[in-house]
């Protein structure tokens, strides 16, 4: 009897196991992500955030196929709709929480400069970087603004594709492309190894919206990890790695 009870004070005792949240997000919201994640555990020490980095077009589908997520970040409002209409997420607790703008950047020793679109349709850039327009939203809101300036034609056989906008990014930075289109928030770790040429103007503009995950296992954990997001807190690290109000 003296063991059994030994054994049931030292499990009373015990801490509680802690409560781990999975929240997938866009590629570029990397940095600020784990931020906010290291942020969030230090004002909540029973949860434990794994996180989760991939296009958004590949996290819907990841949810789709009953990948186990909490909370969706979403690097459009296009890709998140989607993911509404298909029943995948609460509605509830879908928000917009942050703004990003694209910029059309060059490896740090390019000569050539082009100041806007129809300058990078002349320059002799053969080789830019663009997300699979199909799955990343950055490659999409480059198509939009380039077909916007009846400039896609012209431009698409110098498309080279990638995964998601830090591949773009990374493809710059290393000089294996002329140019990359990558949002704001890219550029916050990156600027001293690129040459930024201009902002590209996107009609609608860019925003960013997560919400919980129709199956999350911890659905009350995930609304209040989507509430530190959006708090002042939240708000501050998004703006210190380059992204705008919501």
């Amino acid at each position: 009897m003296a063991k059994f009870w030994a054994l049931a004070w030292l499990l009373l005792a015990a801490p509680a196991a802690a409560t781990e949240l999975t929240v997938s997000a866009a590629s570029s919201l990397s940095d600020s992500f784990r931020a906010i994640a290291r942020a969030y555990q230090q004002a909540h020490p029973d949860h434990r955030v794994a996180l989760n980095f991939a296009a958004s077009g590949v996290l819907l589908q990841q949810i789709a196929r009953g990948a186990p997520v909490d909370v969706v970040a979403m690097a459009d409002l296009e890709t998140m709709a989607l993911a509404q209409r298909e029943g995948l997420i609460d509605p509830a607790t879908r928000h917009t929480f942050a703004s990003n703008t694209l910029w059309l950047v060059l490896p740090a020793h390019a000569t050539q400069r082009p100041r806007s679109l129809a300058a990078l349709a002349a320059a002799p850039l053969q080789r830019v970087a663009i997300g699979n327009p199909d799955s990343v939203p950055a490659g999409r809101y480059a198509r939009r603004a380039l077909q916007h300036a009846g400039l896609w034609t012209a431009l698409e056989a110098r498309m080279i594709t990638t995964q998601n906008v830090r591949q773009s990014l990374n493809y710059v930075v290393r000089g294996e492309v002329d140019a990359g289109f990558v949002y704001a928030s890219d550029l916050h770790s990156s600027s001293p190894r690129l040459r930024q040429a201009f902002q590209v103007p996107v009609p609608g503009g860019i925003h960013y919206p997560l919400a919980v995950v129709k199956n999350s296992r911890n659905p009350e954990q995930a609304r209040h990890f989507i509430a530190f997001v959006r708090s002042e807190q939240g708000q501050a690290i998004l703006r210190a790695h380059g992204f705008g109000s919501p």
